[in-house]
């Protein structure tokens, strides 16, 4: 029988849009668009690096909740409020997901406020960390 595990971490913003953090249905976990809000303080750094960092935390501690880590990740979106911070943000992105390698997204839409400078949104596979990877290049 399928598993489904929904995690709500007591934001007014799941309860008013009624949508749970992370879903997983068996092994396949969905975090819903994260921003950079630090939970504890409720305070949103104005830094867009620190921004990026708080959202990496913020993700890896609802995927720990399910036994999971950013090391499952296998597809990544990143949303960032002003082209201007993509060099910031994907350096962070990319020092984060080195060696995970994870398909990905990255544009810059208008988020919902003009307070969040990046949010991202993964898809996560558990155990995909430990799975037998091969790596190929090809061209395009």
């Amino acid at each position: 029988m399928t598993k489904v595990v929904k995690i709500k971490t007591g934001s007014k913003f799941e309860d008013h849009g009624s949508y749970s953090r992370l879903v997983s249905v068996d092994n396949w976990i969905f975090v819903s668009n994260t921003a950079g809000r630090n939970p504890d303080t409720k305070e949103i750094p104005e830094d867009v690096g620190a921004q990026t960092r708080q959202v990496f935390a913020n993700i890896e501690r609802a995927l720990a909740a399910v036994g999971s880590s950013l090391a499952d990740v296998v597809m990544s979106r990143v949303f960032i409020q002003e082209p201007k911070d993509t060099e910031t943000v994907m350096t962070i992105v990319g020092e984060t997901f080195r060696g995970v390698d994870p398909a990905s997204t990255v544009t810059c839409p208008p988020l919902g406020s003009t307070v969040y400078k990046v949010e991202i949104e993964v898809t996560a596979y558990r155990g995909a960390a430990t799975a037998d990877i091969e790596k190929r290049t090809i061209s395009l």
